[in-house]
């Protein structure tokens, strides 16, 4: 899903009638008008989700409200394309930075390259936040490490993580954060602190954002801002 050329393809927002997916109808005209895109608007209250799955095979982006979270965590798992879930107490563009949670991974690398071009289309400061945890470690080194040491030697990782990204889009400023957090939080507070006016953040699709305990389950339901969840281009069987 990440590399996938977008040509002319439409954003696409589903709206039901209710506030929050009006909020995504405006924030979603607002991106069409940036990209230089057609908006195309679903209109349907009942199994909108798989309407909008089929949609999301020729668009650029979808965007939805946060009504029904369980429901759009469902949408987020399964579209072909970036979905963006228009939420948090202001859910209008503001002028904030754009917060991407970053771990190396192909899902993250794809979170990744829509953060530099969202970024870019806004001249907007991009906060790259990558945290680690000692969840993974052997309970016996854990006593033994330099906590220091550990994130001495995660700055250089997320410089290489975002080098390639940033000689593509040289006019982004990026702020690196490198944090010892569970990640879904790291992200939440880095939005927080700094007003961002979008979340973007990986996902490996299918249950990936539905599983309880996920980054972006977390992040959708927590930021307090628009959230976009992108998953890997898939590969064609």
């Amino acid at each position: 899903m990440g590399h996938r050329p977008e040509g002319n393809l439409p954003v696409v927002v589903g709206i039901d009638g209710s506030s929050s997916a009006a909020d995504a109808a405006r924030w979603a005209a607002r991106e069409a008008a940036r990209r230089g895109a057609p908006l195309e608007v679903v209109t349907r209250a009942q199994d909108a989700i798989p309407l909008l799955i089929a949609k999301s095979r020729r668009a650029a982006l979808l965007v939805v409200g946060d009504r029904g979270l369980g429901r759009v965590a469902g949408l987020t798992a399964h579209a072909d394309c970036p979905v963006v879930v228009v939420r948090g107490e202001q859910p209008s563009e503001s002028d904030g930075p754009v917060v991407v949670g970053v771990d190396g991974s192909q899902s993250g690398e794809a979170a990744l390259e829509f953060a530099f071009r969202t970024a870019d289309l806004r001249e907007a400061l991009l906060i790259a936040v990558h945290a680690w945890t000692d969840s993974a470690l052997d309970a016996g080194l854990v006593p033994l490490l330099s906590w220091d040491d550990v994130e001495t030697a995660e700055h250089p990782l997320l410089a290489e993580w975002l080098a390639g990204w940033s000689e593509k889009y040289p006019d982004v400023v990026v702020q690196r954060v490198v944090v010892r957090d569970r990640p879904a939080h790291a992200v939440i507070e880095q939005a927080t602190a700094a007003a961002a006016r979008l979340v973007v953040v990986g996902s490996h699709g299918r249950t990936g954002v539905t599983a309880r305990g996920s980054v972006s389950h977390a992040v959708l339901h927590h930021a307090p801002c628009p959230v976009a969840v992108v998953r890997p281009e898939r590969t064609p069987r």
